[in-house]
């Protein structure tokens, strides 16, 4: 008797620490969405942030509502979005460095809608949306060309990625300049910003990236077979190719819409999933759902905290991200993980 608890003790210790973990991320996040939504030029105590959610006629009803609302939302949906996909390329490409800015990813949909606003004229969401998307897909598909394809390395797939980011960089920026109405109409943009975050923005973000989401989730069994092998893969029922493309697709929907929403943001999708491998473990059944958890905690801290150090006015959310994970990559490049050859 005394054997068999323990036994059922040592089977259900894992499973008690993760529910742990996932109870404590959730807490971390509820924690860091009533900041968002109480920091500000003006800030509001959480009773002011609960009164302004539920009552029409209190004070802070449009504060909360038409601003710090739509911010938080957009947020949450680009953080899960950016973590999620970060997640998903650190396991197609076993590559812990990858991350959707390092790769040219955000690079490549930020080169398409900064092309359909200068030269086109593409001003709304419902229109550049799509060229973000296009520019992702193919910086996606040129970096593993670029990369080697099938005999693609990290570290290939690494330089192909930072040649392809820096040439789409200097492009969006040659064309900027160029055109001063859209450098000035996409300033923040470009930086990576929620402060121009509208209803009506996380109204129409939310299908590709809830699209994107439920494909990636539905992948995590695939991509743990194919971690094991493509001959492993296909002797658990898996096809490598079709895994394959349906990652490259639910990373295009996350991270072209993602950026389409808010702008080119780095570094989060290389830091969260290293976060959550060490809370969750490194199967992706359980490392993907850390993520989706996790990153708008990340991404809505650090914009919380881009709005305290800028006071009176703020810090934009890219920049603090950048700021946060520069040191991060090179700490982990230091190591020599996901660097070699």
């Amino acid at each position: 008797m005394t054997v068999a608890n323990s036994t059922l003790s040592r089977a259900t210790s894992p499973a008690r620490r993760q529910w742990a973990v996932v109870l404590a991320v959730a807490a971390l996040l509820l924690v860091v969405l009533v900041l968002s939504l109480g920091v500000g030029a003006k800030s509001l105590s959480p009773a002011q942030v609960w009164h302004g959610l539920l009552e029409p006629g209190a004070p802070d009803y449009t504060v909360v509502h038409r601003l710090r609302l739509p911010r938080t939302l957009l947020g949450l949906l680009v953080g899960a979005g950016l973590g999620l996909a970060g997640g998903l390329m650190q396991a197609l490409t076993r590559n812990p460095l990858a991350d959707p800015g390092l790769l040219g990813i955000n690079a490549g949909a930020s080169a398409a809608v900064v092309t359909a606003t200068a030269l086109l004229g593409v001003a709304t969401f419902d229109g550049y949306v799509w060229f973000a998307l296009a520019g992702a897909a193919a910086v996606a598909v040129l970096v593993y060309v670029v990369g080697g394809g099938r005999t693609a390395t990290p570290a290939r797939l690494a330089l192909a990625g930072a040649a392809l980011n820096a040439t789409l960089y200097s492009y969006v920026s040659a064309l900027m300049l160029l055109d001063s109405a859209s450098l000035e109409r996409m300033r923040l943009w470009t930086v990576g910003s929620l402060a121009d975050a509208r209803p009506q923005t996380v109204a129409k973000v939310l299908p590709f990236l809830l699209c994107g989401l439920v494909l990636a989730l539905a992948l995590a069994r695939p991509l743990n077979a194919l971690a094991l092998g493509d001959d492993t893969a296909r002797a658990q029922g898996a096809r490598p190719e079709r895994v394959r493309a349906l990652t490259v697709l639910a990373i295009t929907l996350l991270c072209g819409a993602a950026t389409a929403a808010c702008g080119p943001i780095v570094f989060l999708g290389l830091m969260v999933p290293h976060l959550a491998r060490a809370l969750a473990g490194p199967d992706l059944r359980r490392l993907l759902p850390c993520c989706v958890l996790l990153a708008p905690a990340l991404l809505l801290g650090a914009d919380v905290l881009g709005r305290v150090l800028g006071r009176p006015g703020e810090v934009q959310v890219g920049v603090v991200t950048a700021v946060l994970g520069g040191p991060f990559f090179l700490l982990h490049a230091r190591r020599g993980k996901g660097v070699g050859a």
